[in-house]
């Protein structure tokens, strides 16, 4: 029987040339979020079954990777057997769940108020397509116990500067809150119990439009007054007038909350981004409670970019609430935007060393550190028989030089 040598069907592979792109991205965001007064934390990508299931993941419990028991733990020939019997454990989807964990597990070594930066894996079982992968890479960052404004600042602030170290600009910062979402569409004649199903619909405004929208909603069986009043809102709330949200049922605090953000977060970004309120805005946790975010680039068809505020995630561990907020780089996506632009690792000099057999391979080696002493990264290869293949393939793989290695006189030659 054949090998199969594609990766796990949602799962990939990175070239050399894409893996630098990616190690860059990583590095770039950690440090400019080390210098925002974040600090690098790392939790396991397997989690307790039971934390994952608990957490209002919306539609992403459904995708949970779930892991046997151990050894003598599983009994496949149990009568009656359930799902329960048989799992203890699974991957985590986001690093939200895990970071809550942490947070209750160490609190006690911990500041009153953590900044924390997680950068890793997460792994969803999604219907695999372009895009869209089962093990993808999250960067996130969360401030926990501010449950001010400012945490919100602090976090869009830090994420725009590590946008703009990548030299991705002119992005726009999508904002909405949870609560103004849930007294609209009460409001607008919805119960309680429709809330979520109503998000999911809204959710969909820049897929689907309008009438799109309306179908869905009628579709679901809800009340005509009710589909018509809500249509109206999202049609004619982005004014940039947030207080007439006031008049349907949002309370003024949250509207001046929304507005101390979105006025703060325009001085800090000074020409270089904007935010703009979105009614529309729904983000798919269940478990937000407050202001929640997406950050749009350029004519993409997807957020790169997203978070909000979780106030009552962490007492599901520890009974208590504590204040929490954060936000997730789409890194994924941002890598694959700026590799589809010919991005370019700077800094990075890159030059291919080739030599005969007859050579001295330890003055190779040798003339190969003097060369990294010039500020060039160096790879040795014997010649090839056919040298302007391999030069090709270098030139696709970040080699910008080569040079055949001479003792008396070595030239370094640009690669094209």
């Amino acid at each position: 029987m054949k090998n199969n040598l594609n990766p796990a069907k949602g799962m990939r592979d990175f070239l050399p040339v894409e893996q630098e792109v990616r190690d860059y991205v990583e590095r770039t965001i950690i440090d400019v979020y080390k210098t925002s007064g974040f600090e690098l934390i790392e939790t396991p990508v397997v989690e307790n079954i039971d934390n994952l299931m608990g957490s209002q993941g919306g539609d992403n419990l459904k995708l949970i990777y779930k892991i046997l028991k151990r050894g003598n733990k599983l009994d496949l020939n149990k009568k009656d057997l359930k799902e329960d019997d048989i799992v203890e454990l699974g991957l985590r989807y986001d690093l939200t769940i895990p970071l809550s964990r942490f947070y209750c597990n160490n609190r006690h070594n911990l500041p009153a108020v953590v900044k924390a930066i997680q950068v890793g894996n997460v792994f969803r079982a999604e219907r695999a397509q372009k895009g869209r992968y089962r093990s993808f890479k999250q960067c996130d960052i969360d401030i926990i116990g501010d449950g001010s404004s400012n945490a919100e600042i602090e976090l869009l602030a830090a994420s725009a500067r590590a946008l703009n170290a990548l030299n991705v600009e002119n992005f726009q910062i999508k904002i909405n809150d949870r609560r103004i979402l849930k007294s609209v569409i009460l409001h607008s004649g919805f119960d309680d119990a429709s809330f979520d199903s109503v998000c999911v619909i809204l959710d969909k405004l820049d897929k689907i439009g309008y009438s799109g929208i309306e179908k869905e909603l009628i579709a679901k069986g809800y009340d005509k007054d009710s589909i018509s009043s809500i249509i109206n809102v999202t049609n004619h709330l982005n004014t940039g007038n947030l207080f007439v949200l006031a008049d349907y049922g949002v309370p003024v605090d949250v509207l001046e909350n929304m507005n101390y953000i979105i006025n703060n977060v325009k001085k800090i970004a000074k020409g270089k981004y904007e935010i703009v309120y979105d009614f529309s805005l729904v983000r798919g946790m269940g478990y937000y409670t407050g202001p929640i975010f997406e950050i749009v680039y350029k004519d993409l068809g997807y957020s790169i970019a997203g978070g909000g505020r979780y106030d009552t995630m962490i007492g599901e561990f520890i009974g208590q609430d504590i204040p929490a907020v954060g936000f997730s780089i789409g890194f994924e996506r941002l890598v694959n935007k700026l590799i589809d632009d010919k991005f370019t690792v700077p800094g990075l000099n890159k030059l291919a060393l080739f030599y005969k057999a007859s050579d001295d391979f330890t003055e190779v080696m040798n003339f190969s550190d003097i060369l990294r002493s010039e500020g060039y990264a160096v790879t040795i290869n014997m010649i090839p028989k056919k040298l302007n293949k391999t030069l090709e393939q270098l030139s696709k793989n970040g080699f910008s030089k080569f040079c055949i290695y001479n003792i008396e006189n070595c030239e370094i030659k640009e690669l094209n």
